[in-house]
């Protein structure tokens, strides 16, 4: 295991970074609440967004908003490039805590451009606590159904639904998981054709993915105070805003992973995964716990360790361009790997 877990462990950053993260942590600070509420108006002045472009960037990349229900408030973002033959979807869920950022967020908008091998559609699935669990499920799942009915605009290319990944950072992680886990209770084996596409989940990806419990684990225990961005205050906040009022972290939303004998069925459909875990990163616990659980339940897990990862590394890729050049390339190459899996034989 990565974490020093048992003793205090210095986290060693560049000074330039450092400021980037007080800024980051005193912006957090200021606009949760502790009854859990967000104070919005104040994070809009530290949530820097970016608007959609439909002229393609250096990388040949272009983006546009699309509406899937207006009623709710639920749009996405999606990221394409042009390509002649089918490609296929990653259905992105953003993390913050559950209560903050957006897909416009900048540094959502540049990482989705990184991976925007396949097409992208970035979910600006609703935010607590105005909208507590299960309400980002249920976008998620909505977001299926859409590309299911609805596909994408014309000008995006054809893509694939039969080939979707889910795929989500921190709290997004979480949704990830829940959304794989709704979605895949009702599988359908129907032939894909043009007129009944059927989304297929071929995979999902959860970088350091939000998952808890009442205990304290050692690396949460190990890291609280030392390692930024995440501390058990903060985390506490975010579960307390997203939960069902009254409900603590053993709730079978936070507490996914429970024991040997007592996790959760997960559905025979249930796609591969690849789970990200750092170093530094008082959740890494639970997420290698959540890996180990997959792999009981028969489901292949791959966990992608980064050691020296603090949570949210890939906020930061001018200060940690190795560890941002290396994400991208583990995400790129478990799609394509998932994507070959599926091929005949001959």
């Amino acid at each position: 295991m990565a974490a020093a877990h048992g003793r205090r462990r210095r986290v060693a950053l560049p000074w330039p970074m450092r400021l980037r993260l007080c800024v980051f942590e005193a912006a957090i600070d200021a606009t949760q609440r502790r009854d859990g509420s967000v104070n919005r108006f104040l994070f809009s002045l530290f949530d820097r967004r970016a608007p959609a472009d439909p002229r393609p960037d250096a990388a040949g990349v272009s983006s546009t908003d699309i509406t899937v229900d207006a009623s709710r408030g639920l749009w996405a973002r999606v990221f394409y490039s042009p390509s002649p033959s089918p490609r296929p979807v990653v259905v992105y869920f953003h993390g913050g805590g559950f209560t903050l950022f957006s897909a416009a967020s900048r540094a959502y908008d540049a990482l989705c451009v990184a991976a925007a091998a396949a097409v992208v559609v970035s979910v600006d699935y609703r935010l607590a606590p105005e909208h507590r669990a299960p309400a980002a499920y249920d976008d998620g799942e909505a977001v299926l159904r859409y590309l299911g009915a609805t596909g994408l605009p014309d000008h995006v290319g054809p893509v694939d639904v039969s080939t979707c990944f889910v795929v989500g950072d921190s709290a997004g992680g979480n949704i990830a998981h829940h959304v794989a886990q709704r979605w895949t209770a009702t599988a359908t084996t129907t032939t894909t054709t043009i007129d009944n596409p059927v989304v297929h989940l071929a995979g999902e990806i959860l970088i350091q993915p939000c998952f808890s419990g009442e205990e304290r684990t050692e690396s949460e225990r190990a890291l609280d105070g030392v390692a930024p961005v995440l501390n058990a205050r903060r985390s506490d906040l975010s579960w307390k805003a997203f939960l069902p009022v009254g409900a603590d972290r053993n709730h079978p939303a936070a507490h996914v992973v429970t024991g040997d004998d007592d996790d959760a069925e997960l559905n025979e459909a249930f796609p591969p995964a690849m789970v990200v875990v750092g170093g530094l990163d008082p959740l890494q616990d639970w997420d290698r716990r959540y890996a180990a659980m997959l792999r009981r339940k028969g489901k292949a897990a791959r966990v992608v360790e980064f050691p020296e990862a603090i949570h949210a590394f890939y906020f930061f890729p001018e200060f940690l361009a190795d560890d941002h050049r290396k994400l991208v390339g583990e995400i790129r190459a478990f799609v394509e790997e998932c994507i070959a899996s599926k091929q005949p034989t001959a």
